[in-house]
């Protein structure tokens, strides 16, 4: 019969999470390797803790207020954890209990030292690691001392950090329970760490090893720089031996104390390049039984390795799957189109299925391969041209891969049939007409789209998506959209080019292009100043507003319902419901089709009315418009007048016009393509979750928006079969809560190496934060970091500190003064956008929401490249 409060690690396996918790279940499966030799121990299971845990008839009110502190609030979450701990280490064991543990001692040898671990339920999780999260005792002697520290374990649940780490990742506390692991204790030479996967670069090809002397306690606390070795390929590439001062041992009675290491020792490897090839071949063996890269940690022990824990790292990006084992570099999509958050597995899907070329998911991002035009001599000068032109970290991380060798295989010339990258297309006439027909063109398409698609249902509905998507890339496809895109921005690049060279200015293009024409997005940011311009008198009307985000409405549109009850709401709600006619399919994250569509949730909108209520005038955006318009026509007088001061200034003067001409025709169109891509994008939406419905009404789906947790293909599935596996929907739902956790890399490859590429510049001052200058002039200014448009609260002269900007943020723009962003490009939106509005800019720098503090005075030097932190 198996106990049922103390489980052998030998009857334990990677199945019984729910009973040994996370690090007893992996220390299980170790067991079973062959190879591999863990000390003896046994667990007790997660039912002693949960018989503990309800000997306290409090402890289910105290749970109850632990979940509803804010994880910020440090100090309450401090306080009510503590008493927690105090709760559960007061509870006397019951005697079978103790009994039980008792038993399971007297086998081992009740006398010997034992390492007394916390094995938590939501621990060494694939998506969670909670590394260091809850408590581990060493060299613990004598039964009285391990029933203690066994207590002391189970508390160790309710750490501050341990509380705060779930609640971040939407863990419930309840749902968590806590084993404890009781093993042998090693006294080694030396411990430390091996990583199969190097944790820094991603590769998981390189391993790399920690190691110091004596218990690995000293390298996990800091108390020690560890010697560090890398090794790819049976070979130590790289090896750095640290003067290892101070060490951690056991004492004889039970209990470890720091000691000093002699002088004549500091210095040498505590392992040899033989035992480091042998350790790694271990975590490899490891590696390929858990199916992932492993945080491992070991002890030498008489030239014997013994694995005391091995846990997945949560840390590493994933890398798309493919069907061979050819070397690939992937460029990420996200950072081309603004949107760097996960995506749910429709929002990608219908992505891929849409898109002009194949991309590959991982982590709930998309990414390109690039590797064949990397490795043809012919397309790979005009890959990097176009990536350094939209994203000079992009270029440098390719040529950093580049850089490696041999990892990038040489190909023959891409076929002419690929997709041209870099190449220019045939030219086209500066004629607005081609603007406003390709316009008429993708609305009339639409157009169609709506009106066929509400005769379809069912099995049909999904045919008639798949006929649409080919639709919808052929309006993509048109030669002429790309000719058209191409002759603006490569108008702006000969403009700032020649004027640099012939003026020595830098991105005269700028101001150039204010206030051009057919810009969707732009226009999108003035027309809701025209919106508070309807708010503005109606007094009843903002104080309502005001109150909006304190309500909690069942439908996000029902607020707008409320409007006509009140003075001039009327007028109020029709003002908005027009603005949404217009704009109403655009939001944060829009190409995930399963973000919330301001029309969907248009209470996202009422912060930003209310901000341009309060700061601005009646008739600002015409004000704005014309100003931007006038701003641009001067430079342009004044460009074309010194050069025909220059020699051979009139043809000089004439070229620029033509440029000039032809970029204040074109660039505007820019932004249209994507309006069109998430105009088609809400009505597929619409038609999925009336489809989504139907299943919820036949008992198939539990929740409308599971639907976002399946594939397009896999929906098609669930509507033909009238059959889900809710268990997938739950493990995507888990998966993609833990990918918020991950960086997407601007480059990765097959190895897993992430390359976020640097900008290698030495022309800034000393401490600035170094960028990719997007829109030109220099402002100072009040930082305001703001990571969801929804908190927004803006006052004139703000300057924007953000992740990323794609179109559904440029109703900000029109109240900043200046903005930068982590992530961005020459000509992603928010460049386009800041150019517009004649807004000084810097993008693509790295961590700006964590190195400026919201509140900070800034300086950007947007025609630079740069931001200088004031105080």
């Amino acid at each position: 019969m198996i106990e049922q409060y103390v489980r052998d690690l030998e009857e334990v396996d990677g199945t019984q999470v729910a009973v040994v918790g996370g690090k007893g279940a992996h220390l299980g499966g170790l067991s079973h390797i062959d190879g591999i030799r863990v000390p003896g121990g046994f667990c007790v299971t997660t039912d002693a803790f949960r018989r503990v845990m309800a000997a306290a008839p409090s402890m289910g009110d105290l749970l109850d207020q632990l979940s509803r502190w804010d994880p910020d609030d440090r100090e309450a979450i401090r306080t009510l954890s503590a008493q927690i701990r105090r709760t559960i280490e007061g509870i006397a064991l019951p005697d079978d209990l103790a009994a039980a543990i008792t038993r399971a001692l007297a086998g081992l040898g009740e006398q010997a030292a034992y390492a007394v671990r916390s094995s938590a339920t939501a621990e060494d999780l694939p998506t969670a690691s909670f590394a260091g999260q809850q408590d581990t005792y060493l060299n613990v002697v004598g039964p009285a001392a391990i029933l203690q520290h066994v207590s002391r374990c189970w508390a160790s649940l309710f750490t501050e950090r341990a509380v705060t780490y779930r609640q971040r990742n939407g863990i419930d506390h309840r749902t968590v329970h806590m084993a404890v692991v009781v093993q042998q204790m090693v006294f080694p030479h030396a411990a430390g760490i091996l990583f199969t996967a190097d944790p820094v670069t991603g590769n998981r090809k390189v391993a790399t090893v920690d190691a110091g002397f004596g218990l690995g306690e000293a390298l996990v606390s800091g108390l020690v720089n560890p010697d560090v070795y890398k090794v790819r390929d049976g070979e130590v590439v790289a090896k750095a031996i640290a003067a290892k001062q101070r060490a951690v041992q056991a004492l004889a009675a039970g209990g470890t104390q720091e000691v000093a290491i002699d002088s004549q020792r500091q210095e040498q490897p505590a392992l040899t390049d033989a035992q480091v090839l042998r350790l790694v071949q271990l975590g490899r063996r490891i590696e390929a039984h858990f199916g992932r890269p492993q945080d491992i940690e070991w002890c030498l022990d008489d030239d014997d390795f013994q694995i005391v824990q091995s846990r997945p790292i949560t840390t590493l990006f994933p890398i798309p799957e493919t069907d061979d084992q050819e070397n690939h570099v992937y460029v990420s999509v996200g950072h081309q189109q603004m949107m760097t958050d996960p995506m749910k597995p429709l929002g990608f899907s219908m992505w891929q299925l849409t898109a002009m070329v194949p991309m590959h998911e991982a982590g709930g991002r998309l990414f390109v391969d690039v590797t064949r035009r990397l490795g043809s001599p012919t397309s790979r000068a005009g890959l990097l041209d176009i990536m350094g032109r939209g994203d000079p970290l992009v270029r440098d991380a390719l040529e950093t891969v580049l850089d490696h060798g041999d990892f990038v295989p040489s190909l023959p010339d891409a076929s002419p049939g690929g997709p041209p990258v870099g190449g220019a297309p045939a030219p086209i006439e500066t004629d607005p007409a081609i603007v406003t027909g390709l316009i008429e063109r993708s609305e009339a398409s639409i157009a169609a789209l709506r009106r066929d698609i509400g005769k379809k249902s069912g099995p049909a509905l999904f045919d008639f998506l798949l006929e649409a998507f080919e639709e919808h890339k052929r309006v993509l496809s048109d030669p002429l959209n790309l000719q058209v895109i191409m002759a603006g921005m490569e108008a702006t690049w000969w403009l700032n080019d020649k004027l640099q060279e012939w003026l020595g200015e830098k991105n005269a293009a700028d101001t150039l292009t204010l206030s051009a024409p057919d810009n969707i997005t732009s226009e999108m940011g003035l027309a809701l100043l025209d919106v508070a311009d309807v708010i503005r008198p109606q007094s009843e009307v903002v104080e309502f507003l005001q109150g909006v985000e304190d309500v909690e409405y069942v439908d996000s549109t029902d607020f707008l319902d409320e409007l006509p009850k009140l003075a001039g709401g009327a007028e109020a709600r029709d003002a908005i419901e027009a603005y949404l006619d217009r704009y109403g399919m655009r939001c944060v994250g829009e190409i995930d089709i399963t973000r919330p569509r301001w029309r969907e949730r248009p209470t996202t909108l009422v912060p930003v009315i209310l901000d341009n209520v309060r700061n601005f005038e009646p008739g600002a955006a015409e004000r704005r418009f014309e100003q931007g318009r006038q701003k641009a026509q001067k430079k342009e007088q004044e460009v074309l007048s010194r050069l025909r001061a220059l020699p051979d200034g009139d043809r000089k003067a004439d070229e620029a016009k033509r440029m000039i001409d032809r970029v204040r025709t074109f660039i505007g169109y820019r932004e249209y393509p994507k309006y069109g891509i998430v105009s088609r994008y809400f009505v597929y939406k619409q038609a999925l979750l009336e489809e989504a419905e139907r299943l919820v009404q036949a008992g198939v789906l539990p929740e409308k928006e599971d639907l976002f947790y399946l594939t397009f293909q896999e929906l098609r599935d669930v509507v033909g079969s009238h059959q889900v596996d809710e268990r997938l929907i739950q493990q995507r739902k888990d998966a993609f809560r833990s990918y918020h956790a991950l960086t997407p890399p601007r480059v990765l490859t097959s190895d897993g190496e992430a390359v976020t590429g640097a900008y290698r510049r030495d022309d800034v001052p000393a401490g600035a934060l170094i960028g990719l200058p997007v829109s030109a002039g220099t402002i100072e200014g009040r930082a305001r970091v703001i990571l969801d448009m929804a908190d927004a609260d803006l006052e004139a002269g703000d300057i924007l500190i953000t992740t990323f900007t794609d179109p559904s943020w440029s109703p900000l723009f029109v109240g900043i003064a200046g903005l930068v962003t982590e992530v961005g490009g020459l000509m992603t939106h928010g460049a386009v956008i800041a150019r517009e509005y004649g807004l000084p800019a810097v993008v693509g720098v790295e961590q700006a929401t964590r190195l400026i503090r919201d509140g900070q005075r800034i300086r950007v030097h947007g025609t630079d490249g740069y931001i200088e932190i004031l105080s």
